[in-house]
């Protein structure tokens, strides 16, 4: 690729950004990661990274300057026990992550952003059955979704979409669900 798509991964140093700034590269693009740590288990294969913190309006506005995509999965985050015990501080927290990120891409014309939900963002009660019924976006609504995690997620879902009416910017979200695989933590939770 002559001139490669330069792309900006927030959470690249986490192990689901980790392992999309690998594969963004595998596909020919320029990736600049931004986290607020360094990938624990390997380097990282970015062309560029940053240790920033997101919660800050000038580091988002930094990390996407001269981007033409944003893959956002920066987030306050961590296992069931971190999660279920501080939920102030993952809703404030994320809630300044993604604000941030979003309209600082907008205000840095990016013209595509995604972002990755979580399947916390559906209602506890359709997913107590051991019984699994396939959940469809729009089982999320009324929102009762789980907690702090949950409630910012869907926010933030509903606040990409209206960047994507108001300004034109491409959006797009995937809701992930239980992730696990090569070089990620099974024991601690964060």
């Amino acid at each position: 690729m002559p001139n490669p798509t330069k792309v900006l991964v927030t959470g690249a140093g986490g192990f689901i950004g980790h392992h999309l700034v690998t594969y963004l590269k595998d596909k020919g693009y320029w990736v600049r990661g931004a986290d607020i740590k360094y990938p624990e288990f390997c380097d990282t294969d970015a062309d560029e990274f940053e240790l920033l913190d997101l919660r800050r309006w000038e580091n988002c506005l930094q990390a996407t300057d001269g981007m033409k995509e944003v893959y956002a999965l920066a987030a306050d985050m961590g296992g069931m026990g971190y999660i279920s015990s501080n939920h102030s501080r993952i809703l404030h927290n994320n809630l300044l992550i993604n604000t941030h990120t979003l309209e600082a891409a907008h205000q840095n014309g990016i013209r595509r952003y995604f972002f990755t939900s979580s399947a916390c963002v559906y209602p506890e009660f359709l997913q107590e059955d051991t019984d699994v019924i396939p959940l469809k976006e729009e089982d999320a609504y009324p929102a009762q979704p789980q907690d702090a995690y949950g409630w910012e997620k869907l926010i933030t879902e509903r606040l990409c979409l209206h960047y994507r009416d108001d300004f034109s910017l491409e959006t797009r979200i995937v809701r992930f669900h239980n992730i696990f695989g090569p070089l990620g933590n099974w024991d601690g939770g964060r």
